[in-house]
């Protein structure tokens, strides 16, 4: 057995070298892919469609800004109503006689602010999800038109062949 054969890759290099010639490889290429054809890209229709997404996402994220926003102010409200109600409580509960009077007052008093805490805290989340799902129904109706956009520039790219 010869030593300076090499079973994995018994090829003659140099013999290879010789026999290469990038001309026929290009001719070769050249051949092999005369039968197909690159559709022309429409880059305007593609400039446009990102200039239609951006637009959405400016939109969507001013809306959240503003949503945030509103979200902000509503909480500060519902802060101030608490902290006056909290001294307006404090003030019955100084006036009252007696421990029982206190107690049913108190129980009145958590009752009431259970109950307002509820309502905010539902309030708050319908605010929420009133964002979301406008933001979402942006989105999808871009998503769609996106979608539409490009099966009339497959439908335009089948018409040129």
């Amino acid at each position: 057995m010869n030593a300076n054969i090499n079973p994995f890759m018994n090829v003659d290099m140099s013999k290879f070298m010789s026999d290469f010639d990038p001309s026929k490889f290009a001719e070769s290429f050249t051949k092999m892919t005369a039968g197909y054809t690159v559709p022309q890209v429409n880059f305007d229709a593609i400039i446009d469609a990102q200039r239609k997404n951006m637009e959405v996402l400016t939109a969507v994220n001013k809306a959240a800004v503003e949503s945030v926003q509103a979200l902000a102010q509503r909480q500060n409200e519902i802060a101030q109503e608490l902290a006056k109600e909290a001294t307006d409580a404090l003030a019955d509960l100084s006036k009252l006689e007696g421990p029982e009077d206190a107690a049913a007052k108190q129980a009145e008093l958590f009752k009431s602010a259970f109950e307002k805490a509820v309502s905010n805290s539902t309030e708050l989340a319908e605010m929420m999800a009133a964002s979301n799902n406008e933001a979402t129904k942006v989105i999808n109706a871009r998503i769609t038109e996106s979608l539409d956009e490009i099966r009339k520039q497959a439908v335009t790219l089948k018409k040129k062949k």
